[in-house]
């Protein structure tokens, strides 16, 4: 699939893991009142990122990855948006935020040539 043995190798799902867990240590240290609400939404957009990489690449069809990588793709949209509600809220830093922006253009960028790679295919 798309020259690659398994999802493992791919940029995108390797950088993904990475964001989940800086993900996960920002969130930490939100208030325990975030605990079921932010917190919460904030993991699971991340979690969904690099499990639908997994997800897609594993339906060993070149249009449902495609289709999973769009989904990856809606996943971090929505934690870029989360991301900086905590910011406002003043939950994350401002050195943090840009990391975590960063971060998430960065992976926004490797999924869309993927993605562009892949239909090309198609």
């Amino acid at each position: 699939m798309a020259g690659f043995n398994t999802y493992r190798e791919t940029i995108v799902w390797q950088k993904a893991m990475a964001f989940v867990t800086a993900i996960y240590k920002i969130t930490s240290s939100f208030p325990t009142s975030e605990q079921f609400t932010l917190t919460s939404q904030m993991r699971r957009s991340a979690i969904s990122i690099p499990s639908n990489v997994a997800e897609g690449f594993g339906r060993r069809s070149t249009g449902d990855f495609v289709r999973f990588l769009q989904i990856s793709t809606g996943s971090l949209y929505e934690l870029q948006t989360q991301v900086e509600i905590a910011f406002n809220l003043q939950y994350v830093s401002k050195e943090d935020y840009d990391s975590l922006f960063s971060q998430s253009r960065e992976i926004e960028r490797l999924l869309s040539s993927l993605i562009q790679k892949l239909k090309e295919k198609l």
